[in-house]
């Protein structure tokens, strides 16, 4: 008998060794592969399970590729440790930032160590380190030049009480996160970046990504690209026309009434007097909602105006509404609202008794006593003067050009994408290298001087006026401008935590440069990334910021790819009891630490895979690890017990060894993780059940060995040495299915007698049609089942047997 498997004795030990003599070294000749986690924002928490599960599926992939082809893994890990909520956890503990977040990154390091990853700890970043920082004011500059950095008047989300502006994630249900005041907005000047510019590419260029469909989809909705017509209808009374975007221009006869978004520049000056406190006052709670919270309200709410516009196709009357579903910055701000043929202006209609008139009718016959919207996308056209009869999907290809000859209108493409909001008033965050002279304008500090340097300040909250806390620091503030040499002031807002999760992914593998983000040698040779691996809540905003700074900097000559990630996966999430989002609050977070110290790393890992398909959710069961160690500890014995047996492989476990290669590698290639693990349970059975019965040979066990080394790696490690290997198992080569040794040499087929099966019978698999129809009705007489005169014999090789007998 072996040894019993100490997990901790030999975790303990390869750990070291790994240490002393790395597995995954740079010799210069290997082809890269460069595997990349999401970047971690370093939380007071720590990790539990659930964090690991993504961190386990990338390290498997990487020691994957390692051995599969043999390539130098860049496999690096840092820290995006700018940001909201590490200045939100400095305020609650009363520390500052730089202090709490160094304190979190050694905590969170050393609790990744345990995982025994690959990771290449000379390739950390932390973007809170000056040094890196310098090169996320550098690409600010740039847009800047390039004119994709402006300022603009927004609204931000202002809590009175506590006098400071809020993210959206500290509002919620309308009240602050911190005290529960009501949230209003507050205009503010802000850096806007320019990503609308880069829209269609950003759009178009999806399809050269190996990404899940789901996420491209994600990503084409959030662009939101959509081919239309701006119409202008006159003010009843007034001079002025208000301009509505609309993608169905066919349907221009149908609308019945207009609405405006609350912050439109009309909304308030159209309000009747008799009107006038009703709209004042639906404008001050529209500015109480997040953007977010007005779309999905399932309530529509609205206020008339009392002021008309006119329809400029036929002159009709349409009342003007204002309504929060419909938002500022999409489109004009205005719709026209056709509720015969759109369900939220049906329901809005059938609220407010606004009349509704149908133009588009299935076979040109008009519904009577509408129930419900038709929205079928095509039909023929009714009630629509000189259009009547023309088919709605012909219509809506030449309505926006016939607008365009009769003067009211124009074609155009508009975009759901809106333009970054690219500043924080918050301390905790990259200073904007821009100066504010009184006679250059807006100038950026010269690339020479830069890093410009947070300062170093004992109070880091929020001001109460809306402002940075740095625009209280008067000797920082105030300096010379880089051009003219005037008195000026610094910008005092700060970059948001995206500034440099947009491009840390490229600093890893030239992490040392002080010249340059990353010399061109290094970027051409080790990027861009092949495979990253994050959760599916970063599928739009992150990875859309991440290609728009990889396509700039692909126009600015810094990289010459133009797509930062080829290959995309989403891991699932490993949630609580009753599928419930691990968290402190909840009291249902697991906790890594000790697990591993009861089972060992190489279960956990092994148990953070099975626990269900890696691209879904999961719920936690402690329990189930249990299933998993008692696995290793069954391989660890098979391998101990029959290393020395000095048996040669037949040709049953030539079929075993390459039949376990086969289904293990395309499982793993398919990423179907928790059945890679479960085919090793699978096929350690049967080499336990061969073991049993006359032994089994070295090579089978070496293979497996190989093959479940990039989950288990310290015992991988350990038994490929007890095999007699002297070189690491990283070293080795993964193994290829030998497709004639998998396959079956005999095969059951069912013998039929008039298509009704009567037995089975195991012939040769390269057997002849007459062979196999001899066999099958010998076997047939054997049982005396064949009676009567044979008149057809009919062999389907490798599956039936059928004999056609008359009485």
């Amino acid at each position: 008998m072996a040894a019993p498997y100490n997990h901790r004795e030999i975790e303990e030990k390869w750990r070291k060794e790994w240490e002393t003599n790395p597995v995954n070294v740079n010799d210069g000749k290997k082809p890269k592969y460069y595997c990349l986690d999401m970047f971690p924002y370093p939380s007071g928490n720590g990790l539990h399970v659930g964090h690991w599960r993504g961190y386990v599926i990338s390290d498997v992939w990487s020691r994957y590729k390692m051995l599969n082809g043999g390539h130098y893994i860049i496999h690096p890990m840092g820290w995006d440790a700018f940001g909201l909520p590490a200045e939100n956890y400095a305020i609650k503990m009363g520390v500052h930032p730089a202090i709490s977040t160094a304190d979190n990154v050694a905590k969170i390091k050393s609790q990744i160590k345990q995982i025994a990853a690959l990771y290449d700890w000379d390739m950390e970043v932390n973007t809170t380190d000056p040094s890196f920082y310098k090169w996320t004011q550098w690409i600010f500059v740039k847009m800047f030049k390039a004119g994709l950095a402006y300022e603009k008047e927004m609204p931000i989300n202002w809590c009175p009480s506590c006098k400071t502006g809020l993210a959206n994630e500290e509002v919620v249900n309308g009240k602050c996160e911190r005290c529960g005041a009501d949230v209003t907005k507050k205009n503010l000047k802000q850096w806007m970046l320019k990503i609308t510019a880069y829209a269609d590419r950003l759009l178009n260029d999806l399809d050269k990504l190996d990404w899940p469909e789901k996420v491209k989809k994600m990503q084409t909705d959030w662009i939101g690209k959509s081919y239309g017509a701006e119409v202008d209808f006159p003010v009843e009374g007034r001079d002025e026309k208000i301009t509505v975007y609309t993608t169905r221009p066919d349907t221009l006869h149908g609308a019945t009434f207009m609405v405006l978004a609350p912050e439109h520049s009309l909304a308030a000056s159209l309000a009747t007097p008799e009107n006038k406190s009703a709209v004042e006052k639906y404008i001050y709670d529209a500015s109480m909602k997040s953007n977010v919270d007005r779309l999905q309200d399932k309530e529509k709410t609205g206020v008339f105006t009392g002021t008309y516009a006119i329809n400029p196709l036929n002159g009709a009357k349409v009342p003007i509404w204002l309504s929060d579903y419909v938002l500022a910055d999409y489109g004009t701000g205005a719709i026209m609202c056709v509720p015969a043929h759109d369900d939220r202006d049906f329901e809005f209609a059938k609220k407010f008794d606004i009349p509704i008139i149908q133009v588009i009718a299935k076979d040109g016959k008009e519904i009577e006593n509408m129930t419900e919207a038709y929205t079928e996308a095509s039909g023929t056209m009714i009630n629509s003067g000189e259009w009547n009869g023309m088919e709605s999907a012909v219509l809506k290809k030449e309505a926006p050009i016939m607008i365009e000859k009769m003067g009211i209108g124009h074609k155009t493409v508009n975009y759901k994408l809106r333009d970054w909001v690219f500043s924080r008033q918050r301390y905790w965050g990259e200073p904007i290298p821009i100066v504010h002279c009184p006679e250059c304008g807006c100038v950026p500090v010269p690339e020479d001087q830069l890093p410009l340097l947070l300062p170093e300040v004992e109070s880091y909250q929020p001001t109460g006026t809306g402002e940075s806390p740095l625009a209280d620091i008067d000797w920082w503030v105030n300096t010379t401008c880089p051009v003219c040499g005037a008195p000026a002031k610094r910008e005092t807002n700060t970059m948001p935590q995206w500034a440099g999760s947009s491009w840390y992914f490229l600093r890893y593998v030239d992490n040392k440069n002080e010249k340059e983000l990353v010399s061109r040698e290094k970027a051409d040779k080790y990027l861009p990334v092949d495979m990253y691996i994050g959760g599916v809540e970063h599928a739009v905003l992150h990875l859309l910021y991440s290609r728009f700074y990889t396509k700039f900097l692909y126009d600015s000559g810094v990289v010459d790819f133009d797509e930062p990630f080829i290959k995309l996966f989403n891991q699932g999430m490993i949630t609580g009891k009753n599928g419930i989002k691990m968290s402190k609050s909840k009291g249902n977070v697991v906790s890594p630490d000790d697990l591993v110290r009861d089972y060992g790393c190489d279960s956990l890992r092994m148990y953070e895979l099975f626990v269900g398909p890696p691209e879904l959710d999961s719920e936690w069961d402690d329990r189930g690890i249990d299933g998993v160690n008692r696995f290793l500890n069954r391989f660890w014995n098979l391998v101990m017990d029959n290393k020395d047996s000095g048996v040669q492989a037949d040709k049953e476990m030539l079929k075993v060894r390459n039949r376990m290669i086969h289904e293990i590698t395309t499982r793993l290639e398919n990423f179907s993780l928790n059945t890679v693990v479960s085919g090793f349970m699978e096929y350690t059975n049967k080499m336990i059940d061969m073991a049993r019965n006359g032994g089994i040979d070295k090579e089978t066990l070496k293979t497996a060995v190989v093959m479940l080394s990039p989950f288990a790696p310290h015992i991988g490690e350990e038994l490929w040495r007890q095999l007699g290997e002297t070189d690491s198992v990283f070293h080795a080569v993964w193994p290829v299915a030998d497709k004639e040794a998998m396959a079956d040499d005999e095969k059951e087929v069912a013998v039929q007698v008039n298509g009704k099966t009567k037995l089975v019978v195991t012939i040769p698999v390269d057997i002849s049609k007459e062979d196999a129809i001899a066999a099958g009705r010998k076997a047939l007489e054997d049982a005396g089942k064949l009676n009567g005169t044979v008149v057809k014999e009919i062999y389907v090789p490798g599956k039936i047997i059928n004999i056609v007998a008359k009485p």
